[in-house]
C-alpha cells in the first residue's frame, strides 16, 4: 500500500526535491525502506523525469566515509551521484541562503533542513520526499514522509 502511495506522489510531480536521507538509504541498501528508495532511483533513471537536491547532501553524505578514512567509498559515492542521470545538484547562492534564513526563522527548522527547503522551493520543485517531518512545515511543495507510508 505504501508504495503505491509513493507511485502516486511520483506520478503527480514531474519535478522533485530529495532530501538526504534518501540518498543514504538507498545507497546503504537499508532494508527498512529500500522498498521505497528503489521506485524512486527508478523514478529517476526515467525520461521526463527531474529531481533536485541541495549540494548540502553532498556534503551529509561524504562525512561517514570521510570519517571512517574511507576515501574509496566517498570516492564511489561522489562519482554515483554527480552523474546521476535527471538529477540536478543545486549549490546555495545568495537568493536561497536569504529564504532559508526565512524559513529557519518560520518554521524553526535547522540550517541543513531549511536550506534543502529553500532548494526545494527556488527551484519550484511541487514535491520533496524525505523521512524528515519537519519539512511538511513548509509551504510551496508537497512532502511525502518515508515512515509515513510504512
Amino acid at each position: 500500500m505504501g508504495v503505491e502511495r509513493l507511485r502516486a506522489f511520483l506520478r503527480r510531480h514531474r519535478w522533485i526535491a530529495l532530501d538526504t536521507s534518501i540518498f543514504i538509504y538507498h545507497l546503504e541498501a537499508n532494508p527498512k525502506y529500500l522498498a521505497y528508495t528503489d521506485p524512486i532511483f527508478s523514478w529517476l533513471e526515467r525520461s521526463g523525469s527531474r529531481a533536485i537536491t541541495s549540494t548540502i547532501t553532498m556534503t551529509e553524505l561524504l562525512v561517514l566515509p570521510y570519517r571512517e578514512g574511507d576515501e574509496q567509498r566517498a570516492n564511489d559515492f561522489y562519482g554515483l551521484l554527480s552523474t546521476y542521470p535527471n538529477l540536478d545538484w543545486i549549490a546555495p547562492n545568495l537568493e536561497i541562503a536569504e529564504l532559508a534564513a526565512r524559513i529557519r526563522a518560520l518554521h524553526r527548522l535547522r540550517t541543513p533542513d531549511a536550506l534543502q527547503a529553500a532548494t526545494a522551493a527556488h527551484s519550484q520543485a511541487t514535491g520533496l520526499i524525505t523521512n524528515d517531518g519537519v519539512f511538511e512545515r513548509v509551504e510551496g511543495f508537497q512532502t511525502l514522509v518515508l515512515d509515513e507510508l510504512l
